[in-house]
């Protein structure tokens, strides 16, 4: 009788500091969660759903294949994303992988899904975010003729409309600066500190 009740006592002590160790990695997962996919804008919050993963990094991958300038890359990336039908999402913003497979999303999802694919070929990128509206930016370090690009910290950028069908590199901006809530690097989830900003 003794045994079984030490052996109870020692089982259920183990019990207890399996679930507090299970109980402070969900604490910690939930933190990091929070700290690298919500970001305060303006007294709201934004969720992205940015992923580096192996499917991003194949599918970036397969999709500049044969391409041998960034322009090529960058609007082979785009084209995939442009072409993907539009559709509003009423829940928070999906993954890419699921935009993908699920064929639709809107401007949340389908900017996931191109500056995830962006990142993995090492472009720097940014969301934008403007009223009831995201897009993506990308530096590219050269003139592109009849484009105009922003120029962020004097540094020229390019605008990427994910929702317009078969838009090209250089899409034009559509809102003042005024509207620019905050360009945002999704991957470090920061505000990027805007010195100065031009559009020309």
């Amino acid at each position: 009788m003794l045994f079984e009740n030490r052996f109870v006592y020692y089982f259920s002590i183990f019990i207890s500091v399996i679930a507090v160790i299970f109980m402070l990695i969900m604490i910690y997962k939930s933190f990091f969660i929070v700290k690298n996919q919500f970001i305060d804008v303006g007294g709201l919050t934004y969720v992205n759903q940015v992923r580096s993963d192996d499917y991003t990094q194949k599918l970036a991958k397969r999709l500049v294949n044969g391409c041998d300038t960034k322009v090529c890359e960058v609007q082979s990336m785009l084209d995939l994303v442009t072409n993907i039908p539009y559709k509003i999402n009423n829940s928070v913003a999906r993954s890419g992988e699921n935009v993908i497979k699920q064929n639709y999303g809107d401007c949340d999802d389908k900017s996931n899904l191109l500056i995830s694919l962006l990142h993995a070929r090492g472009y720097e990128a940014y969301f934008v975010l403007v009223p009831k509206h995201i897009f993506v930016v990308v530096h590219l370090n050269l003139i592109l003729p009849n484009k105009k690009a922003l120029y962020i910290n004097k540094r020229p950028f390019y605008i990427l409309e994910s929702t317009a069908k078969n838009s090209k590199i250089g899409f034009p901006l559509r809102y003042s600066f005024d509207e620019i809530k905050a360009f945002i690097d999704p991957f470090q989830n920061k505000k990027l500190v805007v010195n100065s900003l031009e559009y020309k």
